[in-house]
């Protein structure tokens, strides 16, 4: 499970309440990238409001 950060800039993972950036270079990003787009996590917008399985993929579609 993930949320998204309040700035925009990072990527919460809340198993372990690790800081993800959003850089292409990081391998937790890309796994991240990887989990929602294989319907393997679920994302949380800022508000703590899970997104929809679509909502999710879109989101991570505009990211680099």
């Amino acid at each position: 499970m993930y949320k998204l950060t309040t700035d925009g800039f990072m990527i919460q993972r809340l198993i372990d309440n690790a800081f993800i950036p959003i850089a292409p270079d990081n391998t937790d990003y890309q796994n991240f990238k990887k989990q929602i787009n294989a319907d393997e996590a679920h994302l949380e917008n800022a508000d703590g409001n899970l997104m929809t399985a679509e909502q999710a993929k879109e989101f991570v579609s505009t990211l680099p």
